[in-house]
């Protein structure tokens, strides 16, 4: 996928929504072990990489999520980090979704020069549980960043935030339900109730997923497909743009991106009906769809 950076793959479980991690089963899947911690090698600076063109592979104005199989503030990634930070301080022109279970090890560990945070970066924290939102929330509310964000997946029990959204520090709220192996159940009306908080204070919500097991009205349904777990989430009509997020990118010489700089996401038609289309990036015409 276009709008994914793995600096670095593995990852040590720290809390429970790590207890079926995606990543752990679809190694096991390849033979391999997710608890082994490495740097990858071709694409740690997928982020400069360039095309044949010599033009940058990632856009400007594009939006990357960064560590999908890890934590960018994992331990034992702490030798890779700073050279991490320089790349993403390279691409003043891109946007770079920093999600992770560590806040508490987030201000040690902040680039020289950080101050009260760089424009492109946009740090989140998962939040599976309400114990997990109570522990982290306060700390990603205390921590220097412009661009803040809630990510309730696995959403394995409800979780109530008003309080922490009332700071209007929360830009957005992600939520979604578990996969693969053991997936414990999301309940429709825990998505309900996180929907109306994010609305009263006027935060961007999406449910992005129903996950493997969905209750709804009671109802307990088996979803393995993914498409078909996106759809729902679509169908359900969940989504709410609350207050826009601008992200205010630089190009050459510091100056500001306009809008005819920036990368312009299509969609493919079976997309209108995904439940993440509001927070992604496009199509990266990979040939999957084609390939079924």
């Amino acid at each position: 996928m276009h709008d994914i950076w793995n600096p670095w793959h593995g990852c040590v479980k720290c809390s429970e929504g790590c207890e079926n991690c995606y990543m752990y089963f679809l190694d096991r899947v390849r033979g391999h072990d997710g608890a082994e911690i490495y740097k990858t090698k071709t694409g740690f600076d997928y982020p400069l990489q360039r095309d044949r063109r010599g033009r940058y592979r990632v856009q400007s104005g594009e939006q990357i999520r960064v560590c999908m199989t890890s934590d960018f503030f994992l331990e034992q990634a702490d030798a890779w980090r700073p050279d991490a930070w320089e790349i993403m301080r390279q691409r003043p022109d891109v946007s770079f979704f920093l999600l992770t279970k560590r806040p508490g090890r987030v201000r040690d560990h902040l680039p020289p020069g950080w101050g009260s945070g760089w424009e492109n970066i946009f740090f989140n924290v998962t939040c599976e549980n309400q114990r997990r939102a109570d522990e982290r929330i306060p700390l990603l509310l205390d921590l220097p960043f412009r661009h803040k964000g809630i990510m309730c997946a696995p959403f394995i029990g409800p979780v109530r935030i008003g309080q922490y959204l009332e700071s209007g520090q929360i830009e957005q709220v992600i939520c979604g339900g578990e996969n693969y192996d053991g997936s414990r159940p999301c309940d429709f009306d825990w998505v309900k109730a996180l929907r109306a908080e994010c609305v009263r204070y006027g935060v961007t919500f999406c449910f992005i997923e129903t996950g493997s097991v969905f209750i709804k009205d009671g109802r307990r349904y088996h979803l393995p497909d993914k498409r078909v777990q996106s759809e729902m989430a679509h169908k359900s009509g969940m989504y709410y743009p609350g207050r826009p997020l601008q992200f205010r990118l630089t190009g050459a010489f510091g100056l500001p991106l306009t809008e005819e700089e920036r990368y312009q996401p299509h969609f493919r038609p079976h997309c209108a009906a995904c439940g993440s289309k509001p927070i992604c990036n496009g199509c990266a015409d990979c040939g999957k769809c084609e390939r079924g």
